[in-house]
């Protein structure tokens, strides 16, 4: 017998497989009025690589001018939450941000032993006062090449 959460578990990993393109982001709230509005992500590699570094970078626009502030990144493999990462914007971005366009890089190396799939991440910029400014989510996938074997 299913549950209800195997079911979303499954349309969720659909999701991200049909939807895999970097550049198709999702507010966590449609309705909210985000200080800090997000255009699109780039990944590089595409798909990434196991073992190899990887690197997200998204062009933003901002309505009020950021010193600082924190990035909160979760990453989730088919729905499971698998990891957490909070940085300081000023290492993402040149600080202060100053109203308007703007972009955000992180990069990382996966480990080798990453399995290979669809990933979802959820990332929230939070200004000095931790006040939410933005909060979305992408798809991303983790290609079968590369492995520890392969360094």
């Amino acid at each position: 017998m299913e549950t209800i959460t195997s079911k979303l578990l499954f349309l969720f990993s659909t999701l991200c497989l049909l939807h895999a393109n970097a550049t198709d982001i999702h507010y966590c709230d449609k309705k909210a009025n985000y200080a800090v509005e997000v255009k699109g992500v780039q990944i590089s590699p595409d798909p990434i690589a196991r073992g190899h570094p990887a690197t997200f970078t998204i062009a933003a626009a901002t309505n009020q001018e950021l010193p600082g502030g924190k990035v909160v990144i979760d990453v989730s493999y088919f729905g499971w939450h698998v990891y957490s990462e909070t940085d300081d914007l000023c290492g993402k971005s040149s600080c202060p941000i100053s109203v308007g366009d703007f972009v955000l890089s992180h990069s990382q190396v996966l480990p080798g032993i990453t399995p290979p799939g669809s990933y979802s991440l959820k990332m929230k910029l939070y200004d000095g006062n931790k006040n939410e400014l933005t909060c979305f989510t992408f798809c991303f996938d983790i290609g079968f090449g590369s492995s520890v074997a392969d360094m």
